[in-house]
């Protein structure tokens, strides 16, 4: 279930819990009651629109690979480097990140 607006998104970078891997950074915080929730940011200096697009349709079907926790929100920061790594880096790169959450 992704996050919406502002102030989860807010809520979630102000309580959560910073871990960088590869070219991913990922914030995790304790949430609502519920399924985990996911926000993917891809700013400018990934690239132009094509490229940020890309790099969080790679991050989403990398997720989807990952057990996440219940009542916890994740941000999935990407770089650039996240458009060039080969899939299963990316997949790497993001369970690392995860578990060193936990």
């Amino acid at each position: 279930m992704p996050l919406r607006g502002k102030s989860e998104f807010r809520r979630v970078y102000r309580e959560g819990r910073r871990r960088q891997s590869g070219g991913v950074t990922v914030i995790r915080a304790s949430f609502d009651p519920g399924p985990p929730r996911v926000g993917i940011v891809a700013g400018k200096r990934v690239g132009s629109a094509v490229d940020r697009n890309r790099a969080k349709r790679r991050l989403r079907a990398a997720l989807r690979s990952l057990p996440l926790w219940e009542d916890t929100a994740y941000i999935v920061v990407a770089s650039p480097r996240v458009n060039t790594a080969r899939f299963a880096e990316l997949t790497g790169w993001l369970r690392a990140a995860v578990e060193e959450n936990e």
